[in-house]
């Protein structure tokens, strides 16, 4: 069975077991959360939802908090010998699928 919910304006698709990285979550390391808002069960028996499937939910565990990889950002004009070096870490959170329900 697997579920794709939408957390951080955005979706992913889930199963059982599974760590993805989601955008910072306000929970501690260790603790449960729950993602009530799932957009489609799959598996044996298809359910979609009208945004959400009623009743469906995802628990999973907080693995770690951190921050993902760097990027550049590099800006240049032209004809005055100007440019503008920035970087930018976003904050995110690991997770790992417990349950899946329906």
């Amino acid at each position: 069975m697997y579920a794709i919910i939408e957390t951080g304006g955005k979706q992913y698709r889930v199963e059982e077991g599974c760590k993805l990285i989601v955008e910072k979550l306000p929970a501690e390391t260790g603790s449960s959360i729950t993602l009530d808002k799932v957009l489609m069960l799959g598996g044996g028996d298809c359910k979609v939802g009208t945004p959400y499937v009623q009743g469906a939910s995802v628990t999973a565990e907080v693995v770690e908090q951190g921050r993902g990889p760097r990027i550049r950002v590099f800006k240049r004009w032209r004809r005055n010998d100007s440019r503008c070096l920035r970087g930018h870490r976003q904050a995110c959170t690991t997770l790992r699928v417990k349950s899946i329900t329906a």
